[in-house]
């Protein structure tokens, strides 16, 4: 799981956004806002009248530096209401804020501006052009929007390398594996260093293996740039792991958004407690959220508040007693114990009691 260091900044405002599909979708909103006092009645009145709702009323924000997970299983609306937040698919009503900005008021020429130096996006098809080496395609960005030639080599060189495809310059997209081209594919929507960075199941592609390792660089690239991130999955586990925070849709409604503990440990109701119920809750706990108060009497270490039980276990098998809880800035929060750990793992028909 990512460590949540999101400020409190907004850098997305998605609000009462609708997607609806039909011969007059926009017939059901009679202002540009979308807001309604029922959505759920709504959506069942739409869909009475033979259209389909793709997205329903959807709202949320995203901190900047933050990853937000969307989440659900196919045809929950997830993709559409990414590609709604990018405007690759036009919105039915709603807004949609980015650094304050209405993208649905923005003209073609600003939208394409915003996407071009201000946004970078990642899709489960890689998209990389055959007939283009790996740099080529990483530079491709950058020769679109007028960087001179040796500039944007040097800028695509600098990702490649960024993302571990060094001396693989010169090779086709054909002459690489999935996960390298998927690097590639990283790599070019990094070249116009974006604020805001959208991924659609960008591993689902890949096996197992080669998954994994992709996640491993994927949270090696955020420590280091800090993008505030919209991220799309249908595995948990992966959420769990990369996400701050995450949002359940069902059937084009958000059902609850909370961080992976909030979602596991509480959810909102039986659509999701059933999406969660075999994820261990030894991956979703953190000591933060089971410490005590105070530094622990004769403490035998220090962990990070952000870690997992799972993360902290070994030490306590080992013997340890008891361990202070830091922050980021090495204050101490609290101190944790085996006993913490028990009363966190303690469970009522599989959820915490």
């Amino acid at each position: 799981m990512a460590d949540a260091s999101a400020t409190c900044d907004i850098k997305l405002s998605c609000r009462n956004v609708w997607k609806v599909y039909g011969t007059d979708p926009g017939a059901f909103f009679p202002a540009r806002n979308g807001r309604v006092d029922d959505a759920r009645a709504h959506v069942a009145r739409i869909r009475q009248e033979r259209h389909i709702v793709a997205c329903a009323d959807v709202s949320f924000e995203v901190n900047e530096g933050e990853i937000f997970i969307i989440m659900g299983l196919s045809g929950s609306g997830k993709s559409t209401i990414v590609r709604c937040l990018s405007r690759l698919v036009e919105p039915t009503a709603g807004e949609v804020l980015f650094n304050g900005q209405d993208l649905l008021k923005s003209s073609r020429d600003e939208l394409t501006e915003i996407r071009r130096h201000k946004m970078g996006m990642v899709f489960q098809n890689f998209g990389l052009m055959p007939h283009l080496t790996a740099i080529d395609n990483v530079a491709f960005p950058l020769k679109v929007q007028g960087v001179a030639p040796a500039e944007r080599l040097k800028r695509a060189a600098e990702m490649l390398d960024l993302v571990g495809l060094s001396g693989r310059e010169k090779n086709f997209p054909s002459e690489l594996s999935g996960g390298q081209q998927q690097r590639v594919g990283i790599a070019r929507s990094l070249a116009v260093e974006p604020e805001l960075w959208f991924l659609d199941e960008p591993f689902s592609a890949l096996d197992p293996l080669i998954r994994r390792q992709m996640q491993d660089e994927f949270l090696r690239l955020q420590k280091m740039l800090h993008k505030t991130i919209v991220f799309i999955t249908h595995d948990f586990l992966e959420a769990l792991r990369l996400g701050d925070r995450i949002a359940i849709m069902k059937d084009g409604v958000v059902v609850q958004i909370g961080t992976p503990s909030e979602v596991v440990m509480r959810p909102a109701d039986a659509y999701v407690a059933e999406f969660t119920q075999d994820v261990p809750r030894v991956k979703v706990i953190t000591v933060g959220e089971c410490m005590e108060a105070g530094p622990a009497p004769g403490g035998a270490g220090q962990i990070g508040i952000g870690l997992t039980l799972e993360q902290v276990l070994p030490q306590f098998a080992r013997g340890v007693g008891a361990l202070d809880c830091i922050d980021e800035g090495g204050t101490v929060r609290g101190h944790v114990t085996p006993s913490c750990v028990l009363m966190a793992l303690a469970t009522e028909d599989g959820r915490a009691s």
